[in-house]
């Protein structure tokens, strides 16, 4: 067996997840397994359509296992989501490769750069860039950029090798030695609102589907349109943050600058800031306007206030993953798991009353994932009620 391991979104599962499985099956693997986020995601929101809907897409097209990214990393900063991701593929204990689409498929410049972001003269020079009133990405590659020069800061000025560098990174605090394949990404870059060939980014195909645009269905294989279409029809997609927006509201109403202070990535005086457009915004986008600045960029803000609504604190992540949680797998997928039954070093989760078993730590994590889900259960199109983390099965396919 040759097991490559993929840490993804799948928010939707479209054209260029397929071409990410596909290059891993050309590469020599024999069995894909997939890290995914939950129901929510990265960038401070809900996921589009249910974490099983997804996994289900996924399944049924190339990838053979796909494990839960546990709430607390899943909508934390590149460092902690790439972590995560691979303390689950290490605890696994049968992961031979990591693959991952970025902009520079070259695996030595990327290492270069992951070992200059680590230096400790860079991490002193960030401390300088910062005073200028810069976001962190923006002060580091300047850092990098005056003591590495422009092809290692080049690296490192692109969204998906800022998270491919991150991997690297993850890998040695992780304790683990995957082999690295690196993929260039192909077709339309991330978070861009244009199409590209048969590719489009996650983000317009979002905006699409929310919308009511089935163009959005020429950038998904099949199976993800299929499962789409399928939650649709019952009222359970798309799903929006907006549908959620008395709610968050509601919830961070009740919040002092305190309550604020105590939510991950808050610092030098940010609770004062988010506590006071509290106070005047009506709107979710307005509260994220009122608050941004060129130090505080949108997708901190909007992964500040998610951790806010969902009750998570920094020191949930700061740990490594606790557990495996299988959301679900085909027939190659049950090899992985015979295999990985006898070398894991996380206990594997297959039914939620396993969650009884965990230690304290696991327990709370476990907690936090089903008091998330009750909470995306308000933002489908049609309420769902609270306990479906508990009663929804494993896909098998």
């Amino acid at each position: 067996m040759n097991i490559t391991g993929i840490v993804a979104e799948y928010n939707p599962y479209h054209n260029g997840h397929q071409y990410l499985t596909a290059k891993c099956r050309e590469a020599g693997a024999t069995h894909v397994v997939a890290v995914m986020s939950g129901n929510f995601v990265q960038r401070g929101s809900v996921a589009i359509m249910d974490k099983r809907a997804r996994a289900k897409a996924a399944l049924s097209d190339g990838v053979d296992l796909v494990l839960e990214l546990p709430v607390p990393w899943a909508v934390s900063t590149a460092e902690l989501f790439a972590r995560g991701g691979l303390s689950v593929l290490a605890g696994l204990g049968c992961v031979d490769s990591l693959a991952f689409g970025c902009e520079t498929a070259d695996g030595e410049l990327l290492q270069k750069a992951a070992e200059a972001v680590c230096d400790i003269k860079v991490h002193d020079l960030i401390k300088d860039e910062l005073e200028g009133g810069i976001t962190y990405a923006a002060a580091r590659e300047n850092a990098v950029r005056k003591l590495y020069g422009d092809e290692i800061a080049d690296v490192i000025s692109k969204p998906n090798n800022i998270l491919a560098v991150e991997y690297l990174k993850a890998m040695k605090s992780v304790g683990t030695s995957f082999n690295v394949m690196p993929i260039k990404r192909n077709g339309a870059e991330h978070d861009s609102l244009k199409e590209n060939g048969e590719f489009s980014s996650a983000s317009a195909l979002r905006i699409m589907l929310e919308r009511g645009d089935e163009r959005a269905f020429e950038f998904m294989p099949e199976s993800s349109v299929s499962e789409f279409k399928r939650l649709e029809k019952v009222g359970r997609a798309p799903v929006a943050i907006d549908d959620s927006e008395r709610a968050i509201l509601s919830r961070l109403r009740m919040l002092s600058a305190e309550d604020i202070k105590e939510a991950p990535d808050v610092s030098e005086g940010l609770e004062n800031r988010i506590y006071n457009a509290i106070q005047s915004a009506t709107s979710l986008e307005e509260l994220y306007s009122i608050v941004k600045t060129k130090r505080y960029t949108h997708s901190r803000i909007r992964r500040i206030i998610t951790a806010l609504y969902l009750g998570i604190a920094p020191q949930d992540a700061l740990h490594k993953v606790p557990y495996i949680r299988v959301l679900g797998f085909n027939e190659q997928g049950r090899e992985i798991l015979k295999l990985a039954k006898d070398k894991a070093s996380l206990p594997i989760i297959m039914k939620s009353s396993q969650s009884y078993e965990l230690p304290e730590y696991g327990k709370h994590i476990f907690d936090l994932e089903c008091k998330a889900t009750n909470l995306y259960n308000l933002a489908t199109p049609r309420i769902l009620p609270c306990g479906t983390e508990l009663t929804d099965e494993v896909i098998m396919l």
